[in-house]
């Protein structure tokens, strides 16, 4: 860090003493008490819904706890608001993303500190503070081009510049790297560790067991809002962490495959499509297949798959649905052809957040649950309570809006309203993104049985180890082209990112 931005930490370490909290009749955090220490990076693990978002929040000031208290610099407080936790050092990076997009990213980066004089921003200044902010991160951002326009990985790199520039004695990073790529992951973890090592506290919440073991210097694992321990980094496996925060062992993190039968039917084909981003691309997904496809972020992945879903324009190109020819540009279409999609982000394009569970399950199929135009809420909340059941979403209130589910719920609803539309492909753009490895192999058993049953999937991951563990053939993408189609032996995480940079990757040899 730059000596106009180091922070002169004390040595105090931060102390949460017998937080509790409760939402209605919910116990969401049940007596937690933890000690972050200042210079280290101190990881929360757990289930969604463990309490790991709520605990974080006490600390930020977000939420008041019901019971319990902070300690700072060997004082009891307690914060009401972000900005008494700014006071006292207290920095968040919120999985949710609170971008002005209006806004430039530099003045996003300072947004109610930039330099001023006599109440004018200085822009210049504003602009080389953040030049040097953004070359000590390793982010490559255009200062004066809209926050808005960003792709989420971009924005999400905003956020964590606008944190590092708060110059903050401890920052809270929820899911930091849920959103980066490899490589922009990679770039972040070195920007955590120079943190710590300046004297800063990090408190991470991941849901990457492999990123939490990487990084911190202690892992505290929550369990139905309770804490089940706290121990160093060094005497814990991604094994024991998973036994921690599910109380039992999770056994193989895939299921076994099983391989359509040679015969089988082409239920998606994709003939020499063009769109926004992608270039003459062609596929096809047979009954019982599950295909993945793998590339770098920007590589067209996300496009291609909304073009096939008509969800942008095309500029040419066939999409086929078990031999019929999609005719028209609407998801609409796409749909009553025996198309459905999980798109890369529940809130912002699955998901109606301010209504009821019942009613995002059975979106895609009201036609069944009405007649002449009046939905049939009996028949709706049955068929809703079983297929909820099914996908092993635990509700017994399907009218409770869907935001109050966990984020692993969430995506489960999606999954159950694919389920109740009963199609004939789908696809699955980041299907288990800022969910828990609980619900990760629930949703990988989903897409298996779905494949079992006769369906032909399409599943995007940004998780090469995902692609690779799931699906029976992997496209890669490059430059929006599909450039290599990998099976058996090829599918190996060198074989995809060979094809991803278009060149050999080495891997180093032990000495002899």
């Amino acid at each position: 860090m730059s000596p106009h931005r180091t922070v002169t930490t004390t040595t105090s370490d931060i102390e949460v003493v017998g937080a509790s909290k409760r939402f209605g009749g919910v116990l969401a955090l049940d007596d937690v008490s933890i000690t972050i220490k200042a210079g280290q990076v101190h990881a929360l693990v757990g289930e969604n819904g463990a309490g790991k978002s709520t605990l974080g929040k006490i600390i930020s000031g977000v939420l008041v706890p019901d019971e319990g208290h902070l300690v700072v610099n060997g004082h009891p407080i307690s914060l009401r608001s972000p900005r008494e936790a700014l006071s006292h050092g207290i920095v968040t990076i919120a999985q949710e993303l609170a971008i002005v997009p209006g806004l430039s990213v530099a003045e996003n980066v300072f947004l109610g500190a930039a330099p001023s004089t006599a109440g004018f921003v200085r822009r210049r200044k504003t602009r080389r503070d953040f030049n040097e902010l953004a070359t000590e991160a390793g982010f490559n951002l255009p200062p004066d081009q809209l926050a808005g326009s960003l792709r989420t990985a971009d924005q999400q790199k905003v956020e964590i510049l606008r944190a590092l520039s708060r110059n903050a004695s401890l920052i809270i990073m929820d899911e930091p790297t849920a959103a980066l790529s490899n490589t922009e992951a990679k770039a972040l973890h070195k920007v955590i560790r120079n943190l710590a090592s300046n004297g800063q506290a990090v408190l991470l919440i991941s849901h990457f067991l492999s990123e939490v073991l990487e990084l911190a210097d202690t892992i505290t694992t929550l369990r139905d809002g309770r804490l089940v321990r706290s121990v160093p980094a060094s005497e814990a496996t991604e094994e024991s962490l998973i036994e921690g925060m599910l109380g039992r062992s999770l056994g193989a993190t895939f299921p076994e495959k099983t391989f359509p039968v040679d015969d089988a039917r082409v239920l998606l084909s994709v003939n020499d499509l063009s769109a926004p981003q992608v270039f003459s691309a062609s596929l096809s997904v047979r009954a019982g297949e599950i295909v993945g496809i793998a590339g770098l972020v920007g590589s067209g992945r996300s496009e291609l798959v909304r073009a096939i879903f008509q969800d942008t324009k095309t500029k040419s190109g066939v999409v086929t649905i078990d031999g019929t020819r999609l005719r028209g540009h609407s998801p609409r279409v796409a749909i009553d052809s025996g198309l459905a999609m999980i798109p890369e982000s529940r809130k912002d394009q699955g998901l109606l957040i301010g209504r009821s569970i019942r009613e995002n399950v059975s979106l895609s199929s009201l036609r069944d649950f009405s007649r002449v135009g009046w939905v049939l809420r009996g028949k709706e909340k049955n068929a809703s309570a079983e297929v909820l059941q099914r996908v092993t979403v635990r509700t017994t209130n399907t009218n409770a809006s869907v935001g109050s589910l966990s984020g692993g719920n969430q995506q489960k609803v999606l999954f159950a309203r694919t389920v109740l539309s009963n199609p004939k492909v789908l696809i699955a753009d980041e299907p288990t993104r800022g969910v828990d490895v609980g619900s990760k192999r629930v949703i990988y058993d989903l897409l298996t049985q779905l494949a079992d049953s006769g369906l032909g999937v399409l599943v995007i991951s940004s998780d090469l180890e995902e692609v690779l563990g799931l699906a029976h053939r992997v496209l890669v993408m490059r430059s929006g082209r599909i450039v290599a189609e990998l099976a058996g032996d090829q599918m190996t995480q060198q074989g995809v990112l060979e094809a991803a940079f278009a060149e050999p990757i080495r891997t180093e040899r032990a000495n002899p």
